[in-house]
């Protein structure tokens, strides 16, 4: 079979990837009849106002409040939704932090609180511990940002210095029965680290906090130094103020894989999946998928069929420059550099909420003449890599993947859909 147009059909299994992730799509399924007497639905994260959005469509209004990323806001009949800061957190959501758990103080075992957890939650639930400032947890936030830490070690140091994370957010609500619905964006589903776990309990303690960031060389403000001293206050697994949640992952990105993997299949490509839950530094990861797409191609005869790619998870980038990248962008600078130009390759890599890392892009394409296209526009790729500059790199080149807000986060898609060399598009 024929790819008329590989970088349409990229972009094509990214599209079907978000849409079955989706909240108004995939929401309802699992949605328990609206329970009798009070209920109350709150929720952070970048998916949650389109969350809070499914839940009305099913219950009608409610009462509520939802924190979710500056644009990603959507029309509500009752739940409050307000807008703050993401990635790094500003006043807007310490704010709506502090007034989600005055409307939890005082409910009853016959209240039932309906919890919407998604990515981003980590940085929208703000309310420091002790005596740390804002200005100190924006400042380890970006500091972890910039690190390379990957996203489990960050969330670890997030609960530790957190009124809310680990579990904190449900003990805010008991005895009141609480359900929380959650969209995974985390490599292997892990509850306790979507949004760093409002409402599951945490095993760690405040010494892998001080660990982690002795691991990433962040020396971390006295006020944070001495909260991790003092100890933290997320909760224990098996605590009692944990007893009347219960915890759900209903959309997670092996869904949206096999998702795009179906498409793939219909469109006549042969599947080869790398994992649901790929991790690791982005330049890193893209040296070894450039490699096995050259080996893919070198296994295929003039009349196979072509072959794609696929994986998920989150990769991260240790930032050594001072340009405007992420990791979706900055892996797929890696990978057009590591095909060098090699023809009949082509590939897509995004994050499924419509924002990699430093820039509103969801990511970028590469293709067989993206080098070629540098050359013409006088960009020089490996500098951009060096600089961390990927998403200037693709602007240049025409590059980049622009979604505007997705309403959802089942983490990084990556494509690469290998033709046999000798086959015309």
């Amino acid at each position: 079979m024929t790819i008329e147009d590989p970088e349409t059909l990229l972009r094509s299994l990214f599209d079907r990837a978000v849409e079955v992730a989706d909240p108004m799509q995939s929401l309802a399924r699992v949605l328990p009849s609206k329970p009798a007497g009070r209920v109350v639905v709150i929720g952070a994260g970048k998916a949650s106002a389109r969350m809070a959005e499914a839940v009305e469509a099913e219950w009608g209004p409610c009462e509520g409040l939802v924190i979710t990323r500056y644009g990603y806001a959507r029309p509500c009949q009752g739940i409050e939704i307000v807008e703050a800061a993401h990635p790094v957190p500003d006043a807007a959501g310490q704010a709506a932090t502090l007034r989600m758990l005055t409307l939890l103080e005082g409910l009853g075992p016959d209240d039932f609180v309906l919890a919407l957890i998604s990515g981003g939650a980590s940085a929208l639930l703000v309310a420091p511990l002790g005596d740390i400032t804002l200005a100190e947890k924006q400042a380890v936030n970006a500091a972890l940002l910039a690190s390379g830490a990957p996203i489990q070690q960050m969330n670890v140091i997030r609960k530790h210095l957190s009124r809310v994370k680990g579990g904190q957010l449900a003990a805010a609500a008991y005895p009141a029965q609480m359900l929380a619905l959650m969209i995974s964006d985390v490599p292997g589903d892990d509850m306790s680290m979507i949004g760093s776990g409002p409402t599951v309990g945490d095993a760690t303690t405040t010494e892998d906090a001080r660990a982690i960031l002795a691991r990433w060389q962040i020396t971390p403000p006295a006020s944070v130094a001495a909260a991790l001293e003092q100890g933290s206050q997320v909760i224990a697994p098996n605590d009692q103020s944990l007893t009347k949640v219960q915890n759900q992952i209903y959309a997670a990105p092996a869904q949206s894989l096999d998702a795009a993997e179906a498409l793939a299949v219909a469109n006549g490509l042969t599947v080869i999946r790398l994992g649901n839950d790929v991790e690791g530094e982005a330049r890193q990861v893209a040296q070894d998928h450039a490699a096995r797409a050259l080996a893919a191609q070198a296994k295929l005869g003039s009349d196979d069929a072509p072959v794609v790619l696929l994986s998920g998870g989150e990769l991260t980038v240790t930032r050594r420059g001072d340009g405007v990248g992420g990791p979706n962008a900055e892996y797929c600078l890696a990978l057009a550099l590591a095909l060098n130009r090699a023809p009949q390759i082509f590939a897509l890599a995004c994050d499924t909420d419509g924002v990699d890392g430093a820039a509103e892009v969801a990511g970028a394409i590469v293709t067989p003449d993206s080098l070629h296209r540098a050359d013409i526009a006088g960009v020089d790729p490996a500098r951009a890599l060096a600089e961390n500059d990927a998403h200037r790199f693709f602007d240049r080149i025409e590059g980049q993947v622009v979604t505007g807000p997705t309403l959802t986060n089942v983490n990084d898609f990556r494509a690469i859909i290998v033709l046999p060399k000798t086959r015309s598009i």
